[in-house]
């Protein structure tokens, strides 16, 4: 079996679950990327992963392929239409482009859920008559980067000018602010059948930036899961994984974005821990063509966790840092893992976004209770210190 990984710079998703994950499986895996120095030790070929073009000539002139995968946001379409060439399973392409970018994913949307948005293209005006306070963000934007809540019209027009000097050429969407608690749902499917595997409570940093700063283990509600399933459907999501965000607003569940690959920041092996299962051999199965119903979903445990992301709260040098952990074990049947992503003596610039991050905290345990207790030592012993 040989699988083809379309993929940008290393992820931890990618080094740490899927390349791991088709390891186990006894896969013949080739990396196409256009960063080929950074993956040292694998079958390697330079390609411009963001041109189907382009990775369809680099696969046909290597070896026959069997599954075609990338976990890349920026990734998913061309990867598509890759597979679909050769005849593999894979996502719809349009589905993919839909869910990428967040103007088409509300038009998509607009049949099940009334959220008012406006598409704002390069050189454009501010429009007039928008329910304020709304969110501006970039169509294809990620990480929260350059994501504002502003009250106004002249502090949407000011956001909107802030913005444009970095992203001139790039389309914006200002849309009404999705107020109640924030929410995700996990989903997995072969394309006839879509499985619930999952979900998160978010907990964001203070407005009006939108930094996620943990994420702990609640499955969706019942009454959310009519609602949610008619919005993918309506985006055309039904193959692969898929992570979604939504909020929980006093007129019910409202999308907030479609994000059409696993989730990310150390909490995909948060779920495939909750789970007790090998997740990413099960996503990379289901591009193999396994259907769902070859999994064990109703054997999946129920335990508690969370991944903290800790995050800077103003800008400096690091001068002391927690050690990266594997795995350390309490006394209350709690296991709990650290990644650094800052080392001592970076300079860390606040910038109000997912990239202020300092280090990813995860943990796993029965209850809610011995985990926080976890996490809450845990950082008290081992502070991130800037200067």
């Amino acid at each position: 079996m040989r699988l083809y990984l379309t993929t940008l710079n290393p992820t931890d998703s990618v080094t740490g679950g899927f390349l791991p994950a088709a390891a186990a499986l006894g896969w013949d895996v080739t990396i196409l990327t256009d960063q080929p120095d950074r993956y040292p030790g694998y079958d390697v070929v330079a390609a411009d992963v963001r041109d189907p073009r382009a990775v369809i000539d680099a696969v046909a002139a290597h070896h026959r392929p069997d599954v075609i995968f990338s976990n890349s946001d920026h990734l998913q379409a061309a990867t598509a239409l890759a597979a679909g060439y050769f005849g593999l399973p894979g996502k719809d392409w349009r589905a993919c482009v839909t869910a990428k970018n967040k103007a088409l994913t509300r038009r998509a949307l607009a049949a099940v859920e009334p959220v008012r948005s406006v598409r704002l293209p390069p050189g454009g005006g501010v429009p007039e008559g928008l329910p304020y306070p709304v969110v501006v963000k970039p169509a294809l934007g990620v990480a929260s980067e350059d994501v504002v809540l502003v009250d106004g019209p002249d502090a949407l027009a000011a956001a909107v000018t802030a913005i444009r000097e970095r992203r001139p050429e790039e389309v914006l969407v200002a849309e009404e602010f999705l107020d109640g608690p924030v929410r995700t749902l996990e989903t997995l499917g072969d394309g006839t059948t879509r499985e619930v595997v999952g979900g998160f409570a978010t907990t964001l940093g203070p407005l009006p930036h939108f930094v996620e700063e943990r994420l702990d283990w609640r499955p969706p509600d019942a009454g959310h899961l009519a609602h949610l399933g008619a919005a993918l459907d309506a985006a055309g999501v039904g193959f692969g994984v898929c992570h979604t965000e939504y909020a929980v607003t006093p007129d019910g569940p409202r999308v907030i974005e479609i994000n059409y690959r696993l989730i990310g920041d150390n909490c995909d092996f948060l779920l495939a821990d909750l789970l007790g299962v090998p997740l990413h051999q099960w996503i990379l199965r289901v591009h193999a063509g396994e259907p769902v119903s070859s999994f064990d979903l109703d054997g999946l445990r129920a335990a508690y966790g969370s991944v903290v992301s800790l995050v800077a709260e103003r800008s400096g040098t690091v001068t002391a840092a927690p050690p990266d952990i594997s795995v350390r074990r309490t006394g209350d049947g709690v296991r709990l893992w650290h990644r650094a992503l800052r080392r001592i003596g970076d300079h860390v610039e606040v910038t109000g976004t997912n990239r202020d991050y300092l280090g990813l905290l995860r943990a796993v345990g029965p209850d809610a209770a011995g985990v926080d207790a976890a996490i809450d030592t845990f950082r008290k012993e081992h502070p991130w210190v800037l200067a």
